[in-house]
């Protein structure tokens, strides 16, 4: 079962949640049925992405964990202000106002890509409302004026509109240039952020609000944020993904509790490329952290 909640995020963009299953009860301190509620996680997508891409993720940890995925402005069935703020303080205090509309505090964020620099920007800044962090493919340094290029001519080559939702997947998963070898799961990934109108499939986020959330991160180095985390962090990659293992090692040790995990054959859409391996990778520190162990 999966319930959508709506929600107010900063300078009232109206977002949507998804919450997977109902809410499991664990041991613990006493509500009316004799028991605590179960601890909470919040699934934070990538740039792009919607709360639909953790489905797979939310379902396990629903058995668990009372499992929530946002979907984060400008993207999937949350709000897109053609003039709203596409910043990383908005991205931060909408996950920030997603906690506590929701009581999930403290939770432990997931985070994928740019939703992990939101899940460790807002752990920094507001540590009473995490109790753990999992940072999954996302960099800390700085990427670039260079990169931000690379980003809004790569946007120009999309062939849109796409015919068929299978033209999405090939596209995606074999002809676009930034691919270096066929990848199914990449196509399925860009398939659920399309939607069909009237000459076609068409991304349901706007590219120009994609680049300009973008641009406020990417020129930046978010070293000094990584250093805030306090919580139990674990830091996760993809060998084939976008994180470097060096990097990666220097984020660990940048922080006062972290840890890391590698998924193999993983690109950078680990959780959607190889999802056994990423919940083995990520499993046994959620348990131990929200004490279910």
């Amino acid at each position: 079962m999966v319930r959508r909640v709506d929600l107010t995020g900063a300078d009232g963009v109206r977002l949507a949640a998804w919450e997977f299953a109902e809410p499991p009860k664990g041991p613990g301190a006493a509500d009316d049925s004799g028991a605590a509620p179960a601890p909470g996680v919040l699934l934070l997508h990538g740039l792009m992405g919607r709360a639909g891409h953790w489905a797979t993720t939310a379902r396990w940890l629903a058995e668990r964990f009372r499992a929530v995925a946002l979907d984060q402005r400008g993207h999937g069935h949350s709000e897109k202000p053609a003039d709203g703020r596409y910043t990383r303080e908005a991205y931060v205090e909408d996950a920030a106002a997603a906690i506590e509309h929701l009581g999930l505090a403290p939770v432990t964020l997931i985070g994928h890509s740019m939703g992990a620099l939101t899940a460790w920007q807002l752990a920094a800044h507001r540590p009473e409302l995490v109790r753990s962090l999992v940072i999954s493919d996302m960099r800390a340094s700085a990427l670039g004026a260079a990169s931000q290029r690379e980003w809004q001519n790569w946007f120009r080559t999309w062939p849109v509109p796409f015919a068929t939702l299978a033209d999405v997947r090939k596209w995606f998963g074999e002809d676009d240039p930034r691919v270096e070898r066929p990848n199914p799961a990449r196509g399925a990934f860009f398939a659920e952020v399309m939607a069909e109108s009237s000459d076609g499939w068409r991304p349901v986020f706007s590219p120009g609000q994609m680049l300009a959330a973008r641009e406020t991160w990417v020129h930046d180095a978010h070293w000094d944020s990584l250093a805030q985390v306090a919580c139990p962090t674990l830091i996760v990659r993809g060998l084939d993904g976008e994180l470097g293992r060096a990097e990666a090692q220097e984020m660990v040790r940048v922080l006062p509790q972290g840890r890391y995990a590698e998924v193999p054959d993983a690109g950078h859409y680990l959780h959607y490329d190889q999802p056994d391996a990423w919940r083995a990778a990520i499993e046994p520190f959620l348990t131990e952290t929200a004490g279910l162990g």
